[in-house]
């Protein structure tokens, strides 16, 4: 069939059916375009008779407009069914209204808006910035060189393009440093994703990013920020603890751990009976950061953090599953109403 005849079939097809007074009359015309001897199936069947070319493109077309037909078609069909509900048993207009369902904030938006707002009683404010990043911001600019082996530690989705969807929310340290002059407070939510998919790890998750810049800046702000976060977040009976650590964008380089919220620090399956669940990374900014954005250094330091969404979460409400988090069951999302 000519381009031009599948758009006169089209608009043929749709008017009959939006023209359909009763069940009856739409089941004919069902059959009529999409039953087996229908006119779209018998199109279908003639594409044999065309060249390997021309099969591509019509069948495509065809394929498409039997998807827009019986898409139509459904609706049509429960416009009429509550029309002939309505004529048969009438509506009674004295009665109650139904009652809508209560719903609620999926758990990681909760706990994402539960950081954010934490954070910006602090003076931090929001950022947020591309998924799909380049190299430069990912990790040459964040001190992580191509022969670099935390490269490896990140399981990199590339695309064929050279880009790559980011690894980490860090990317928005350098575009935040360039975009302002300091002193500036961010902080930046948002997804990231890693070739990882396990009870305890998904292929996208959330993280948050931290980062403060000023010419006082100290590693006791860092300290005192995030035990002040730990502790609203988790209570104020949370212990904190920092474990020195590495990473190329930060040095010297810590991760923050807090005292089990299970079993209160005496030790349990859930923290693996050390008393301690480590939450977040963070240390003060490498100089090599600070000269990437041309930030003086002998006058401008800085920390940054970066901490998992669906870990917090997950100790949050007591979760030992990430994939509980994705699966939008209504069982476990009605618990959290």
């Amino acid at each position: 069939m000519k381009p031009e005849e599948l758009e006169a079939l089209k608009e043929r097809a749709l008017k009959e059916l939006s023209s359909a007074k009763n069940l009856a009359d739409l089941e004919a015309l069902r059959v009529k375009y999409l039953g087996k001897k229908g006119e779209i199936t018998q199109a279908l069947k003639s594409l044999k008779d065309l060249t390997l070319e021309e099969r591509k493109t019509v069948g495509a077309k065809l394929n498409e407009l039997k998807e827009i037909l019986e898409e139509f078609y459904k609706e049509k069909k429960n416009s009429l069914l509550l029309e002939e509900e309505d004529r048969e048993e009438g509506i009674d207009l004295t009665l109650p209204g139904r009652k809508p369902e209560r719903g609620a904030l999926h758990p990681l938006t909760q706990t994402i808006e539960e950081i954010c707002e934490i954070f910006t009683r602090l003076g931090f404010e929001i950022v947020t910035g591309p998924e799909v990043e380049s190299d430069y911001y990912n990790f040459s600019a964040l001190n992580i060189p191509e022969w670099h082996p935390a490269r490896d530690m990140q399981a990199t989705f590339y695309l064929k393009n050279g880009a790559l969807l980011r690894t980490h929310t860090s990317p928005m340290q350098i575009r935040a440093m360039l975009e302002r002059t300091p002193p500036l407070r961010i902080i930046a939510p948002g997804k990231v994703y890693r070739c990882d998919a396990d009870v305890r790890h998904s292929p996208m998750f959330h993280q948050v990013e931290g980062l403060m810049i000023d010419d006082k800046t100290s590693f006791s702000d860092l300290k005192g920020i995030l035990s002040f976060f730990a502790r609203e977040i988790f209570g104020e009976r949370t212990k904190v603890r920092f474990r020195p650590s590495y990473f190329p964008f930060t040095e010297p380089s810590v991760e923050m751990d807090i005292s089990c919220v299970i079993c209160e620090g005496k030790g349990c399956r859930v923290c693996s009976q050390t008393g301690w669940l480590e939450i977040l990374g963070a240390g003060m900014v490498h100089p090599e950061v600070l000269k990437a954005v041309n930030y003086d250094i002998s006058k401008w330091q800085g920390f940054a953090f970066g901490l998992g969404v669906e870990r917090i979460a997950m100790i949050k409400f007591g979760i030992d599953d990430i994939r509980l988090f994705f699966d939008n069951h209504l069982n476990f999302l009605e618990s959290f109403k």
